[in-house]
């Protein structure tokens, strides 16, 4: 499926009121994650910032305004993602999967996973079953064009036996976890009667600091080249993200830019791979995703009301 579906462009002014509504977003120190949480926040929202590095995630929320809090979150360790759920009481009206880390040197993370996977994928997937008990509304997870190159290899997921190369590999995996997870997640949900939705969205080429951890200084300035000749803001980016979290729209529903390859332009519903798409590969993923993180799926725990 490759073919962008929409009647008209959609803008923010187009998200409802949300006062009263509390939103997660992870990562929203900077970048799409920083615009995400603005947006949130001017619609009336309590917006939480969920960040490893309080210093910057401070310095956010005095942009955003008393509307913004700040929670330490590290998704490179399941201790941290336990803290930050295990502390967390009320209702979550959103929660935004959002940091993630683009082609890194092969690191990993503090529990031994691919540092790729393991933020972008697994500390996200802990993430959200810890605190689906408390969302009553969308869990948005914010995937990549570059799902499309990705394979999951069951064999090998957290790359300790294949070459790494530059973790394109690596990151093309781990945002087609993203959407194997939306689509099971929202499964999962529709199972247990739950009005929750899973939703996925991709900013298309966007202006951030996504690619700044390469470890490759050409491949890095030539991103930055690339992004500044051809990219919208980071605004922009944040669109498909506000659109998935909040349009009415089916669960399991893709967003992403409408123009030019899904690169820039309004939010549409857009396609996704084969791959993507399966939900035997989708399953097993996620069997694999409960083992590895020992967080299950809690069915027994959601409200269906």
């Amino acid at each position: 499926m490759n073919t962008a579906t929409h009647t008209r462009d959609w803008t923010t002014a187009e998200i409802p009121d949300l006062a009263g509504r509390t939103v997660i977003i992870t990562g929203a120190n900077s970048g799409i994650g920083f615009e995400t949480a603005r947006a949130f926040a001017d619609h009336g929202a309590h917006v939480v910032l969920a960040v490893r590095d309080g210093q910057k995630g401070e310095a956010a929320a005095a942009q955003i305004g008393t509307s913004a809090e700040v929670r330490l979150l590290d998704l490179a360790d399941l201790g941290s993602v336990r803290r930050f759920a295990g502390a967390w009481d009320g209702d979550i009206h959103i929660l935004v999967n959002n940091a993630g880390v683009m082609i890194p040197p092969l690191g990993r993370t503090k529990d031994g996973f691919e540092l790729q996977f393991g933020i972008n994928h697994l500390g996200h997937f802990a993430l959200t079953n810890l605190l689906l008990p408390h969302i009553t509304g969308r869990v948005v997870t914010v995937a990549s064009g570059a799902h499309r190159s990705g394979t999951i290899d069951f064999d090998d997921l957290n790359w300790e036996q294949r070459r790494y190369g530059g973790g394109s590999g690596g990151y093309s995996q781990s945002k087609l976890a993203n959407l194997l997870f939306t689509l099971e997640l929202q499964r999962r949900l529709t199972a247990s009667g739950s009005r929750v939705l899973a939703m996925a969205a991709h900013p298309g080429m966007a202006a951030t600091n996504l690619g700044s951890h390469s470890g490759n200084p050409f491949l890095t300035a030539l991103g930055s080249l690339v992004v500044r000749l051809f990219a919208q803001d980071a605004t922009g980016g944040a669109a498909p993200t506000l659109f998935a979290a909040t349009a009415p729209i089916p669960g399991g529903s893709y967003a992403g830019p409408g123009n030019r390859r899904e690169m820039i332009g309004a939010p549409v519903l857009v396609g996704r791979s084969d791959a993507a798409t399966d939900p035997r590969t989708a399953e097993r993923l996620w069997d694999a995703s409960e083992e590895l993180t020992h967080v299950p799926y809690p069915a027994a725990q959601l409200n269906a009301s």
